[in-house]
């Protein structure tokens, strides 16, 4: 073979390489999350890149800090990457319309949403799905075994009898032991759910997405809060605060067991178990209903979504990413429980017959209680908007420090808050 001829085929191969390469579609997907997280999805990844040669993923993930600011930057510049892992909260912020995020709508086969029944409704926004739901999540009842036999006391099965069980914590342990210790967000889920067993109406109106109390029921909520620190069901703003800034699962008293309990989210509850010193365990708690009520008023949510970037110019191929993480075996298996327990039929029957769900994991008995508790009031993400949880905190500690009286911080709290709801949803 001459130097011409050879020369030819050489340019040849070269020219066809090249256009291979070009030819090769490039995604961008983002998300955030611990070490475990993080090697899951990028084996999941690259189970998806031999699945699909022609298409490579570039991953862009960090871990929770800073997260939510550099997204809003990228949405904001229209730089957001072509699949991106979502709070559920953040629908408000980035897509009041529905127009913020790819509808997914359009790649409905490809996606396969036949394996999401009941859930896409919580992540569509004016007919635009603007997510998946990756897990569920929800708020119950765990508590610390030792301590409360130490108590001599059972878990409670009603709302009346768990604001009776601080005051038997405080006459047989001591002053400094509590059945539940629980924050801002959870103090204000835990009393949305009695207060929709009660009177069947939510806290934010679904339709105007302002708050849904006038002052005689903001009032009331104020005062079941009151009533609670009252009777020595929690700490106090104020009290909790002398144990310093910090996860609660890291709390000496948490540690020891002198908070004897927890509202929590279920898919959060292994690190709070795992920290008990031993030989202290947990156990999920019964969920207190009122007499007659048909609905349990449970905080139930996507603990997150996968959402298309509406800039994208691959959203096939981005719905091809979605959908092998979601709901292919083979993407399941390898992203496991990383994100919580799947959601999609088919992803949880993957984990399911795989073994990688433990049917005896609180997680899972949390997540299973929750199926079976009467949903019919579905919450908004502006439920659990952080900026109207921040003024709930404040409120709060208004109170604690007798800085204002029950109608001062209904009035207070209706007030600013509602300013803060119609400036998101303007």
């Amino acid at each position: 073979m001459n130097k011409k001829v050879l020369t030819t085929l050489i340019s040849a191969v070269i020219a066809t390489a090249s256009v291979a390469v070009q030819a090769q579609t490039e995604l961008r997907m983002s998300w955030w999350g611990g070490n475990n997280r993080h090697q899951a999805t990028l084996q999941a990844l690259e189970k998806f890149q031999e699945r699909y040669p022609d298409i490579k993923v570039k991953g862009e993930y960090t871990g929770w800090d800073g997260h939510l600011s550099r997204l809003t930057t990228q949405i904001a510049g229209n730089t957001e990457p072509d699949v991106m892992q979502t709070n559920w909260n953040w629908m408000p912020i980035f897509s009041r319309d529905g127009k913020g995020f790819y509808d997914m709508n359009a790649q409905a086969e490809t996606l396969q949403l036949f394996n999401f029944p009941g859930a896409l409704g919580l992540t569509t926004v004016d007919g635009k799905l603007n997510g998946l739901p990756v897990s569920m999540t929800s708020r119950v009842f765990f508590y610390n075994r030792d301590m409360w036999m130490k108590a001599g006391v059972g878990y409670p099965q009603s709302w009346d009898e768990l604001m009776k069980v601080g005051l038997v914590f405080k006459e047989k342990l001591g002053d400094d032991y509590y059945p539940l210790v629980i924050e801002a967000r959870d103090v204000f889920a835990m009393n949305r759910s009695y207060f929709i067993q009660k009177y069947g109406k939510d806290i934010i109106n679904h339709d105007t997405n302002l708050i849904n109390f006038n002052q005689e029921e903001m009032a009331q909520f104020f005062q079941l809060y009151v009533d609670q620190v009252k009777n020595h069901l929690f700490p106090s703003t104020k009290e909790f605060a002398s144990y310093g800034k910090g996860n609660m699962y890291e709390m000496r008293p948490w540690i020891d067991g002198r908070f004897g309990g927890l509202y929590m989210w279920d898919t959060a509850i292994g690190k709070y178990a795992a920290n008990l010193a031993p030989p202290m365990t947990l156990e999920l708690g019964p969920y207190p209903m009122l007499e007659g009520a048909t609905d349990s008023g449970l905080l139930a949510r996507p603990s997150m979504m996968f959402s298309i970037g509406r800039n994208t110019k691959h959203p096939k191929e981005a719905a091809l990413l979605v959908d092998f993480l979601l709901n292919d075996p083979a993407g399941v298996k390898a992203m496991g429980l990383a994100r919580g327990i799947p959601i999609s039929l088919t992803g949880f029957k993957t984990l399911q017959d795989d073994g990688q769900i433990d049917d005896k994991s609180l997680s899972y008995q949390g997540y299973r209680l929750a199926q079976q508790l009467p949903k019919h009031v579905i919450p908004t993400p502006y439920t659990d908007n952080a900026q109207l949880l921040e003024l709930f905190e404040e409120s709060m500690q208004q109170l604690d420090y007798g800085q204002t009286d029950v109608e001062g911080a209904a009035k207070n709290f209706l007030r600013r808050g509602n300013r803060v709801l119609k400036r998101i949803a303007d």
